[in-house]
């Protein structure tokens, strides 16, 4: 099941079982839902509305990933990045206690496939720089500085 929603940075396609969301993903346009969206989509789509209003920090949506364990501990640590603010890449690997992973890190961060929700847009290199994100840099960009202005 999906529905589809209109933010700032595109159309946003959120996708769930009938108990969690399970991915987040970008369009370019507006897709048909699915006919009778469940309360969590339904809850999930009045949260990210929230957030892009400002009016919401956290999420209580609940969430289901599928990954390794090393990917499950990676984005358990982003969803701990408080609003507005960035970590490096090194910083989630220390916090996971794996200091030497930091590559694996960034691929797991790569793998969240529940952006927004599971922050890895506040992930950064240990240089300040952006680096990569799955969903375009400039959407990751627009999320910083969309959480910075709401600090």
């Amino acid at each position: 099941m999906h529905l589809t929603i209109s933010s700032p940075i595109g159309f946003i396609r959120i996708h769930g079982s009938t108990h969690a969301i399970v991915a987040i993903d970008f369009s370019s346009q507006k897709t048909s839902d699915s006919p009778a969206a469940h309360a969590c989509l339904r809850q999930c789509a009045r949260e990210l509305r929230e957030y892009f209003k400002g009016q919401r920090k956290t999420f209580s949506v609940p969430l289901e990933q599928n990954g390794t364990v090393f990917q499950t501990q990676t984005w358990q640590a982003l969803q701990k990045i408080p609003f507005g603010q960035t970590r490096s890449y090194a910083a989630i690997a220390r916090a996971i206690r794996n200091p030497k992973a930091v590559r694996a890190v960034g691929s797991a961060n790569g793998k969240n496939c529940i952006p927004i929700l599971v922050p890895c847009h506040r992930v950064i290199t240990s240089a300040g720089t952006l680096g990569g994100y799955s969903s375009s840099v400039w959407r990751k960009k627009w999320l910083l500085e969309h959480e910075r202005r709401y600090c």
